[in-house]
């Protein structure tokens, strides 16, 4: 069995040689994950954990193989249990709806996590977590199991993208639709140039921050009811 599977579903056994361990993997990733917090992934490495907890970048590795398998349990950490839905009214839609801003919750405080969960990778049980009770929100729709599949892929795809546009720089303006002083310029006097852009933009006003999370994931759940009041009748 692979290495970090054992070690994030907890069936990896106990080291029966050398010192007793002074630290619990979730102290270690507590420590990690205060790293990335405030200095992103590209500050983390085995060094400087170790020097956060007093011990040496060997004995570090009794913990865990390496970078990469630290970065799996801290994401299991950072992810936690997920919130629970079973009291949540309205619905599929409202049982949808927050777990999305439950997601949005946890990557902000997070904010490695979405660049640190792509790609193929080892899930631990919390993460998967998150999907069970996803899919299990959409088990009456009359959805089928790969539409369920499908629509929380789509509703965390739509949290990953929205994340990064915050982020990454991938449009120029913000989330608050603000531009900077000097593009705020150009724009203005480029207005021909881009007129659809700069109506939009004159027109926008100040909305919420996360008008654009909200705008989105409200569109996403209004197609799928559609798509489950299809296959209710």
């Amino acid at each position: 069995m692979d290495s970090t599977v054992e070690l994030l579903w907890g069936v990896r056994p106990p080291p029966n040689r050398g010192p007793k361990p002074g630290f619990t993997i979730e102290e270690i990733a507590g420590a990690a994950m205060g790293i990335a917090d405030a200095e992103g992934l590209a500050a983390l490495s085995m060094q400087r954990v170790a020097g956060e907890l007093g011990f040496t970048k060997m004995a570090l590795y009794r913990y865990v193989s390496g970078k990469a398998e630290l970065i799996a349990v801290m994401i299991e950490e950072a992810v936690g249990e997920p919130f629970d839905l079973s009291a949540v009214p309205g619905g599929w839609r409202g049982k949808l709806e927050q777990w999305a801003h439950q997601l949005w919750v946890t990557w902000d405080r997070h904010p490695w996590l979405p660049g640190a969960t792509v790609g193929e990778r080892v899930m631990g049980p919390k993460e998967v977590a998150w999907t069970e009770i996803a899919v299990a929100a959409l088990a009456e729709t009359g959805l089928s199991g790969s539409e369920q599949m499908d629509a929380v892929l789509l509703l965390s795809g739509h949290v990953r993208n929205t994340r990064s546009v915050t982020s990454a720089g991938t449009q120029p303006w913000t989330t608050q639709r603000q531009l900077s002083p000097a593009l705020s310029t150009l724009l203005d006097q480029a207005a021909d140039r881009f007129p659809a852009l700069s109506a939009a933009i004159a027109s926008a006003g100040d909305p919420a921050p996360d008008r654009s999370r909200e705008f989105g994931l409200q569109r996403l759940l209004d197609g799928l009811e559609v798509l489950i009041d299809q296959r209710t009748g």
